[in-house]
């Protein structure tokens, strides 16, 4: 999986195609990410101290990681690839610009 925490993507299939955030949370083995905003869903919350709020809360859920794409800085989504720069490192570049990530 090419997309790291705190890269900004573009949602490209679902209820929320179209939409932009950083991603929060990445599970390689399932090959999923939770976006910041996108995807709520309802949960029901249980009380865990006297302090805490129950009810229904709203939190992100997970994405598979085809439906999103990287947004370089330009603001236009791209793939990402792997290449060695000069001091022979490997590092992550953006497909369509050329940049390094």
């Amino acid at each position: 999986m090419k997309l790291k925490k705190n890269d900004t993507v573009l949602i490209i299939a679902g209820k929320d195609k179209g939409k932009t955030g950083k991603i929060v949370k990445v599970d390689r083995e399932k090959e999923r990410v939770v976006v910041q905003g996108a995807n709520m869903v309802k949960k029901t919350m249980k009380k865990k101290n006297p302090q805490d709020k129950g009810g229904i809360m709203e939190i992100e859920a997970a994405i598979h990681v085809s439906n999103v794409a990287y947004v370089t800085s330009k603001g236009e989504p791209t793939r990402i690839g792997y290449k060695f720069d000069e001091s022979g490192k490997k590092v992550r570049y953006a497909k369509k610009t050329g940049e390094v990530i």
